[in-house]
C-alpha cells in the first residue's frame, strides 16, 4: 500500500541526517523532494503545493529535543499534516433510521458491488444488523446475478426485481420490503457508467430524492489516482454525499485519492477496500494511514485484527496444553487459520512498523503458509499430537505426501521446536528466561 510514495518520502527526509536544526536552508531540499514524492502520486498541485508551506511554517524555529533528529522532528510534522489533510478524525456511518438506507454510487469498475456486500458483511458481523441488500443496476449485464452471488456468500438477502426497469421503483419497494421483514439497514447498489454522464447523473438524483437515504456513500477506485477526485467532485456537486469508500488499496495504489479528496470535496473517507474476500474491509483512519504512509505501520489496527480473533475459551484450553507438554501440530495449525483471518499477509506485513521497508524487494504471497499446511495435513493424527515420534523414515513419508523436500520438513519441525520452548517460557511469566527467550527466537525465521 503506497509503497513508491513511502520510499519517497523516506529519501526525502535522509536530506537532514546529519543536521543539528531545522533551518530555511535545510527544510527547503526536504520539503522540495516532498512535494515531488506528491505529485508523483497523483495528488493535485495545489495541494501539494499549499501542503508543504504548511509544513514548512510548523518546522521552521522548531527546537529538535535532545532525543529527537531534524529529519524525526519533520516527520512527525508531516504526519500531523497528513492526518489533517485526510480528515484529522475517524467518521463512523449513519445508521440513525428505521431502516437505515444507503445509497451506493460511483464509476462502473470501482468495486462498487462487491463493496456492498461488503459493507453488508461488516454490518451483520460487527454491528449486529440485518442488512438487505437491493439491486437496482438495471443497465449491465448480470449486475443482479452478481449481488445475488455476492448475498449468498455472506448470508444476506437480496432483493431485486428483474423485469422492472425503474430504479426509484425498485428502490422504494426494496424499502417497503425491509419495514415488513425486519430489516433494519438497507444497501441500495445503483448503476455505475464508464464516464460521467447526464442521465445517469440524472437518474441517481431521482432515487437519492425519492429514498431519502441516512448516507450516500460514493465508491471510488484508488488506483485511479486524480481522476478519482474529479470524478468525486462531480458527483459531490449533484449528489452532495456524506462520505467516500477507497477501494483496492491492496493493489499498485498510488496514494493521489486518499490524500486529496477530502480536501477537494470536503466529505470524509469512511471505509477502505483492502482485498477481495468479504471482510477486507476497514474504517478509515486518518492517522493510521497517515502512519502507513510514511512507513511506521499501523500497530493499533493490526492488535485490533487479532482480538477480533481471540478466542478467550481456545485460549485457556491452548494455556493448559502448554503447561502439559501437549502443544502440537493441530494446535499449531489453529493459530495459522488465526492468522489468515487476520487479513492477507502483504497487508499483514505492512501494519509492523519497518517491516515494510525491510521486505520491499520480498514477494509476500496470500498462501505464504500452503507448504507448512500442507506438511502438517501429510501427518497422521498421532503425528500431529505427539510430534515426538517423528523419525526421518517418518519425514520422509510426510514430504512426499505433502510435495515437499525434506529440508522443508525438518525446518518446520525446527521452528515448531524452538515456538514450543518460547511458548513454555512465556507460560512461566518470569523475567528470568527472557534472554533464553531472545536466544531461541534468533533461530526463527
Amino acid at each position: 500500500m503506497f509503497n513508491n510514495l513511502t520510499d519517497k518520502l523516506d529519501k526525502a527526509f535522509h536530506i537532514l541526517k546529519g543536521h543539528g536544526k531545522i533551518t530555511d536552508v535545510n527544510v527547503a531540499d526536504t520539503l522540495k523532494e516532498v512535494r515531488r514524492a506528491l505529485l508523483d502520486a497523483d495528488v493535485n498541485f495545489k495541494i501539494a503545493k499549499d501542503f508543504t508551506t504548511k509544513v514548512k511554517e510548523k518546522a521552521i524555529g522548531q527546537n529538535v529535543l535532545t532525543s529527537l533528529q531534524p529529519g524525526q522532528l519533520l516527520v512527525k510534522v508531516v504526519k500531523d499534516e497528513l492526518t489533517e489533510l485526510m480528515g484529522g478524525d475517524v467518521e463512523g456511518i449513519n445508521l440513525s433510521g428505521t431502516p437505515s438506507v444507503i445509497l451506493m454510487s460511483g464509476l462502473q469498475g470501482s468495486g462498487k458491488t462487491t463493496f456492498s456486500g461488503k459493507l453488508a458483511n461488516y454490518l451483520k458481523t460487527k454491528k449486529n444488523k440485518k442488512p438487505l441488500l437491493v439491486a437496482c443496476d438495471i443497465y449491465r449485464p448480470a449486475a443482479i446475478n452478481q449481488l445475488h452471488v455476492v448475498g449468498d456468500q455472506i448470508g444476506v438477502e437480496v432483493y431485486s426485481e428483474p423485469e422492472n426497469k425503474n430504479p426509484v421503483e425498485i428502490a422504494q419497494n426494496a424499502i417497503k420490503h425491509a419495514k415488513a421483514n425486519g430489516f433494519n439497514v438497507v444497501i441500495v447498489d445503483t448503476a455505475g457508467r464508464l464516464a460521467i454522464d447526464e442521465h445517469m447523473m440524472n437518474e441517481i438524483a431521482e432515487v437519492h430524492k425519492a429514498i431519502q437515504p441516512q448516507e450516500t456513500l460514493f465508491v471510488v477506485d484508488a488506483m485511479t489516482g486524480q481522476d478519482a477526485v474529479n470524478t468525486a467532485k462531480a458527483f459531490n456537486d449533484k449528489l452532495n454525499f456524506d462520505g467516500v469508500i477507497l477501494t483496492k488499496l491492496d493493489g499498485d495504489t498510488r496514494g493521489g485519492a486518499a490524500i486529496s479528496i477530502k480536501s477537494v470535496v470536503d466529505k470524509p473517507i469512511k471505509f477502505i477496500g483492502t482485498g477481495e474476500k468479504m471482510d477486507a474491509i476497514d474504517v478509515f483512519y486518518p492517522s493510521r494511514m497517515a502512519d502507513r504512509i510514511l512507513g511506521m505501520g499501523d500497530v493499533v489496527s493490526l492488535v485490533e485484527r487479532a482480538q477480533e480473533q481471540y478466542d478467550e475459551e481456545e485460549a485457556r484450553k491452548l494455556q493448559k496444553k502448554i503447561a502439559k507438554n501437549e502443544f502440537g501440530f493441530d494446535d499449531f495449525l489453529s493459530q495459522i487459520q488465526q492468522i489468515k483471518k487476520m487479513g492477507s499477509m502483504k497487508d499483514l506485513v505492512g501494519m509492523i512498523p519497518g517491516a515494510g521497508k525491510a521486505m520491499k524487494d520480498v514477494e509476500i504471497e496470500d498462501d505464504a503458509f500452503k507448504h507448512i499446511e500442507a506438511i502438517i495435513h501429510s501427518m497422521t493424527p498421532i503425528e500431529r499430537s505427539k510430534p515426538s515420534l517423528i523419525d526421518v523414515k517418518r519425514k520422509n513419508r510426510i514430504a512426499k505426501g505433502s510435495g515437499t523436500k525434506i529440508e522443508q520438513v525438518n525446518q518446520l519441525m525446527k521452528q515448531f521446536e524452538q515456538m514450543s520452548k518460547m511458548m513454555k517460557m512465556m507460560q512461566g511469566g518470569g523475567g528470568k528466561n527472557m534472554m533464553k527467550m531472545m536466544q531461541g527466537m534468533k533461530g526463527m525465521r
